[in-house]
């Protein structure tokens, strides 16, 4: 699934770990997550975030 950044505070949501801090189980994808989400580290909104840009595969 696609990891995706806060372009606030560079926090990185990876749905394979979910987000402990907000109660959020592994294997959420960021477009399931609820629109009051809010970043850990820094309180953004989603709005906020950006796709992490992936590494190419080798």
């Amino acid at each position: 699934m696609q990891r995706w950044t806060c372009t606030i505070c560079r926090y990185v949501y990876d749905p394979d770990e979910g987000d402990p801090v907000n109660d959020v189980p592994p294997d959420i994808s960021f477009e399931e997550l609820l629109p009051d989400w809010h970043c850990p580290v820094c309180k953004a909104a989603k709005s906020f975030f950006e796709p992490y840009p992936e590494e190419p595969e080798r």
